[in-house]
């Protein structure tokens, strides 16, 4: 079962999933671009976070794909920017993921079964930053701080 969160730290969807996991409990990391760039500054030193050689967020994405069991994408509008990049890096890497919007009140079963059926351990969340789809971080942090407490109940 679910024992690690990772994301890349930009504003949104990533840092509602680095924040749940704080909140949780549930140990958290993966890969930020060198520098810790985020569209609000560098990220804090708070996430666990390890930089990668360059800047460019594509890379981070790629090597959260590539290091996670399954990706969790939190979507409210369409797919778009890094996002549709999220899914093209689990296309080529063959790897699971679900797409949910998380102000849907299902979409906590449906993880919580998608995370079973796969058996996911180390779970990549990704989603829209903060400037392409304002509050998506509270509606994000929200629904992950109950989906989080739910596998906690299931430990």
């Amino acid at each position: 079962m679910l024992r690690k969160i990772v994301s890349g730290g930009q504003t949104g969807a990533d840092r509602a999933a680095l924040d749940a996991a704080l909140a949780s409990g549930l140990p958290h990391g993966g890969w930020c671009p060198r520098g810790r760039r985020a569209e609000d500054g560098p990220i804090p030193d708070r996430y666990r976070l390890t930089e990668t050689p360059r800047k460019e967020y594509r890379q981070r994405t790629a090597w959260n794909v590539r290091d996670s069991d399954g990706t969790l994408l939190l979507v409210r509008k369409g797919i778009r920017g890094g996002t549709r990049y999220t899914l093209r890096c689990l296309a080529e890497a063959g790897k699971p993921f679900l797409v949910v919007n998380p102000d849907t009140r299902s979409a906590e079963d449906d993880v919580l079964q998608w995370l079973e059926k796969h058996s996911v351990e180390v779970l990549n969340i990704a989603g829209p930053r903060e400037s392409s789809d304002p509050d998506i971080y509270l509606s994000a942090r929200n629904f992950l701080e109950g989906l989080l407490a739910a596998v906690t109940r299931m430990l």
